[in-house]
């Protein structure tokens, strides 16, 4: 999907739902080496958080938030999500609970 916004920053995700952006993969190594495409044939895990909804309520009501917050960098299914296209930079919202893990490091 392709929306006719200026900037990522007017995406405010609902609930529950994380605004995240996969981390570009290197076509390069450090020795100067250029990687095949076919080495980059599925989208990588890691995805840097860049917004996140309030949380969703649970059965009794009560508001439960989300466990990630702006800046962490996340583990996420290579596939699935809702993307986002903002001029030429993809972007994905992704459910809390969709979250593999968080990076700490």
């Amino acid at each position: 999907m392709s929306l006719s916004i200026k900037s990522i920053k007017s995406l405010v995700p609902l609930l529950d739902r994380v605004l995240v952006q996969r981390v570009k993969i290197a076509e390069k190594t450090a020795s100067g080496l250029f990687l095949p495409s076919a080495s980059n044939a599925q989208p990588p895990p890691e995805a840097l958080v860049l917004a996140v909804g309030p949380g969703a309520p649970n059965r009794d009501g009560v508001i439960v938030p989300v466990s990630v917050k702006a800046g962490d960098r996340v583990v996420i299914p290579g596939f699935g999500g809702v993307g986002v296209k903002v001029g030429e930079e993809e972007y994905a919202f992704y459910r809390d609970q969709e979250i593999i893990a968080k990076l700490t490091e």
